[in-house]
């Protein structure tokens, strides 16, 4: 019954915005991203509805499916604002939208869209996974909730459509983040998990009572607070179980994060297929990860229930050794010489060491080694002086490798 299929895994990679979709473009298979309405991340940039077709275009241009994510629930005042959603994505030629409305798959059909089915819907076995193929889904992203071996034997079990599972990123303490915790902290649907503006009630501090026996359970401790999925040294056995597509998890973070998180999964799924997977590897891509925005790394429901040790109650937030911090801005670019002028306003720069360019009202995303180093009239520096005061600024020449713009933010990922 299950189909056989020799095809690559897909890696799909969240999009916050466009300096996003530049970090990963010739790194990901696919992206999804939301527009301004209909999304399960409404805190997220977004993007506008308007600028779908030129999204489209720029990843259909670099080989990259674009899939656009429609996938809250939809109430009944609401279904004309869906339906200019689905029309503008029926123009930009979008590749599927993913949705689990009964409603929103209803009008999605009427529009001849493919479309993969949320996790929102909690596919947890083989009758609802062929209940919404049967409906024309393309592709089922599975509950997180279940167990590799569980998997397997959906995926043994659909005739057609493919299966999808995240492999990297947050977790919600509650069933796929079909969850109300959020709307009854703030007393409003509108702020529900299942409407895009969740408030992440999960990762705070809680003091819990269990009045019946007066004992205090948890005391201002984190009890909630699930640390992120990471499943990169098991890729091997995710590939083998015949998963199609591979999901990261981060629509809200940063572009470095999503490249490095993207860079990795794609170098660990190159390595699978060249037969070049090694322990060393594993250990570079882990330490990669570490040091982008973390709260601790599990591997999730895929081998069995989570235990204690799966929340991080220490820490809410990133725990990584590694921070952004800003060091200058660009204040000239030279495309004849692919080379830019910054100032410095922090730290220093030596040869070799890696910066990141990121536009603050640009799209500019570079990652750029320093190869060059020019003050004033000094060429072939090795390093410049130490800036250790606010009042401090040098004038720096540095090669890039593609355009920046006047006022992009320089960074560097320093240790802690």
């Amino acid at each position: 019954m299950g189909k056989i299929s020799n095809k690559r895994v897909e890696l799909m990679t969240p999009l916050k915005n466009y300096k996003s979709l530049n970090a990963v473009l010739g790194k990901a298979d696919a992206v999804y991203f939301g527009v301004e309405s209909f999304n399960m991340r409404m805190y997220s940039d977004n993007f506008r509805l308007d600028d779908l077709n030129k999204i489209v275009k720029t990843c259909h241009n670099n080989n990259i499916y674009a899939y656009l994510a429609t996938n809250i629930v939809i109430y009944e005042n609401e279904f004309h604002f869906l339906d200019n959603v689905l029309d503008k994505a029926v123009e930009a030629e979008i590749d599927a939208v993913i949705i689990h409305d009964i409603g929103a798959i209803h009008l999605t059909k009427e529009k001849g869209l493919n479309f993969h089915i949320s996790t929102q819907a909690n596919i947890s076995n083989s009758y609802a996974a062929l209940f919404y193929e049967s409906l024309g889904a393309q592709r089922l992203i599975l509950a997180r909730e279940l167990s590799l071996e569980q998997i397997k034997e959906i995926k043994d079990k659909v005739y057609k459509a493919e299966i999808e599972c995240f492999i990297h990123g947050a977790q919600c303490t509650s069933i796929s983040g079909r969850c109300y915790f959020s709307a009854e902290i703030c007393q409003s649907q509108d702020y529900s998990a299942n409407r895009g503006k969740c408030v992440q009630p999960c990762r705070r501090k809680w003091r819990v009572i269990d009045e019946q026996n007066n004992d205090l359970l948890y005391d201002g401790v984190f009890f909630l607070n699930t640390k992120d999925l990471c499943m990169i040294e098991y890729i091997p056995q995710l590939i083998e179980a015949k998963i199609d597509a591979f999901k990261i998890e981060g629509r809200m973070r940063d572009p470095i994060y999503i490249e490095e998180a993207t860079s990795c999964y794609k170098e660990a799924i190159d390595a699978y297929y060249e037969n070049e997977f090694s322990e060393d590897k594993i250990q570079n891509w882990l330490n990669r990860l570490n040091k982008v925005y973390n709260r601790g790394f599990s591997t999730g429901f895929y081998f069995g229930l989570p235990k204690g040790t799966e929340i991080q109650r220490e820490f809410d937030g990133n725990i990584s050794d590694f921070k952004k911090v800003e060091i200058g801005k660009v204040l000239n670019y030279y495309p004849d010489k692919k080379a830019a002028k910054i100032l410095l306003s922090s730290g220093k720069l030596k040869l070799k060491d890696e910066i990141f360019i990121i536009g603050t009202h640009t799209n500019t995303y570079l990652r750029q080694e320093i190869k060059s180093i020019q003050i004033k009239q000094k060429q072939n520096l090795t390093e410049t002086p130490l800036i250790s005061s606010k009042k401090e600024r040098i004038t720096v020449g540095i090669t890039v490798d593609t355009q920046v713009k006047k006022n992009d933010k320089i960074f560097k990922l320093e240790q802690l």
